[in-house]
């Protein structure tokens, strides 16, 4: 006997309704996908750019670090760029002291709005990243080593800003861990017959105050930055806590590491080994360029300054604070980069006494495009990556503006590139320090509507 299938009409029901679940079901997934809720399971942590296309005229960077192919950027017309930009700018929440700058690929300048240098917060970083990837080697690893002096070992810290105490269940491009370097010493030491030893910690290659004195007090209690050195796991932290003293806490724990291991550590103190001593295990870390993406993207504040103490080094320049900032300008002046207005007390953004331009913002971002094309392709993507998951929602620029993003009290700022709703792909920086302080999301919002004004603007040369 057949089975029966049920009325007609109500197989159509069943039919309907199990669409609209199906239905109901993807846009539950986009939505999601593009809050960037799915990041963990779709990529194992934060999406990178590579899951996100890139404008055609864009030029970026494939993973070896050369620009990829692109035809000629169009050009824009000025009076479309400022009629959009123009809309969007009286708004009270962004107070009495706004800057907006848009050039085309070419560094040319479309729209500047003021003259005036801007507390920049977090795009500070454009600064820091572009010296890094033209001054430095981006294929270059951060290594960090032991040496042995007679029954003495020395844990050098070669200025890893990732290294971490144990292997990270996963993470970026496999940082380095003290634990794996512990394997790799007890081996060599057992091998030679020391299972005793002294271990002293060398963390020399950074010098200058480890904290800036132009940042606030609260940075530390509200763990925005560890104390900068050049050896420290964890970014500084125990327990996701800032220690003061991230150079001695990394060697106590490589000493108990070393414990567990076989070779008992007698002492524990700050010490550098003499040339004669003998390497005798090492781990290598990110390169630089993935360092570079990683703070980027994430708008890590201790990886910019240890990134830029680097920069110091390879220019000669002492690697402090201020050997740090000198280099960054330097870098940015061999670039024939705009500072008018320009200074710098670190290279994070965290100082309020940074001040910017926003001309020199998308000048470092038009400069890039030749001389560090890996940085556009850094930059967090608009509700889909980094420090701009959350943000651009129901507005026009989601998917279309990569910008680095800036903020502290009453501080918004936002640079890189945008492209616009008929394929013109402009640099562009909006700067804001005097916002409205009652409503801060409020504020940021309404400096991501700038950027998405140009996004939604039909603003090609005729």
């Amino acid at each position: 006997m057949q089975e029966r299938t049920g009325h007609p009409v109500l197989r159509a029901l069943a039919w309907l309704t199990a669409l609209a679940v199906l239905a109901a079901a993807i846009a539950g997934v986009t939505v999601l996908h593009q809050r960037g809720s799915l990041n963990e399971f779709l990529c194992g942590g934060d999406c990178g750019d590579r899951y996100v296309t890139a404008p055609e005229q864009l030029d970026v960077a494939d993973p070896a670090g050369q620009a990829l192919s692109s035809p000629p950027p169009a050009e824009a017309d000025q009076g479309a760029v400022s009629a959009a930009v123009e809309a969007t700018l009286g708004q009270p929440l962004l107070g009495p002291h706004v800057g907006v700058s848009v050039r085309e690929l070419d560094g040319t300048e479309v729209l500047a709005t003021s003259p005036d240098a801007f507390i920049p917060a977090s795009t500070t970083k454009v600064l820091t990243a572009y010296a890094a990837l033209t001054t430095l080697d981006p294929a270059q690893h951060f290594r960090t080593s032991v040496r042995l002096d007679g029954s003495r070992l020395v844990l050098v810290g070669g200025g890893d800003p990732y290294l971490m105490a144990t292997p990270a269940d996963r993470g970026f491009a496999a940082p380095a861990d003290l634990a794996t370097l512990a394997d790799r010493t007890a081996a060599d030491l057992v091998e030679r017959g020391l299972t005793q030893v002294q271990l002293a910690f060398d963390d020399t290659m950074f010098t200058g105050p480890a904290d800036n004195p132009t940042w606030e007090p609260s940075y530390a209690s509200q763990n925005q930055v560890s104390p900068i050195t050049a050896l420290w796991t964890d970014r500084g932290r125990v327990d996701k806590r800032r220690v003061e003293d991230p150079s001695g806490t990394a060697a106590s724990i490589f000493a108990a590491q070393l414990t567990e291991r076989g070779v008992t550590v007698t002492a524990v103190e700050p010490g550098q080994a003499p040339t004669s001593a003998t390497e005798v295990a090492d781990v290598e870390g990110p390169t630089v360029a993935q360092a570079v993406e990683r703070m980027v993207l994430t708008s890590d504040n201790g990886a910019a300054e240890v990134l830029a103490r680097h920069v110091a080094i390879a220019a000669g320049a002492e690697p402090s604070f201020t050997g740090a900032t000198e280099s960054i300008r330097t870098a940015l002046a061999a670039a024939g980069v705009e500072t008018t207005g320009l200074e710098l007390s670190d290279g994070s953004g965290l100082s309020r006494r940074n001040r910017i331009a926003p001309s020199t913002l998308t000048s470092v971002v038009a400069a890039s495009r030749e001389a560090a094309p890996q940085l556009t392709g850094d930059l967090p993507v608009a509700g889909f990556t980094g420090t701009l998951v959350e943000r651009f929602v129901g507005v026009a620029g989601r998917g279309l503006a990569r910008v680095k993003t800036g903020a502290l009290n009453q501080v918004h700022s936002l640079a890189g590139t945008v492209t616009t709703a008929d394929g013109v792909v402009l640099t562009v920086a909006v700067m804001v320090d005097q916002a409205d302080l009652t409503r801060p999301l409020d504020s940021r919002a309404a400096v991501d509507a700038v950027v998405a004004s140009l996004a939604g603007c039909s603003c090609a040369a005729p």
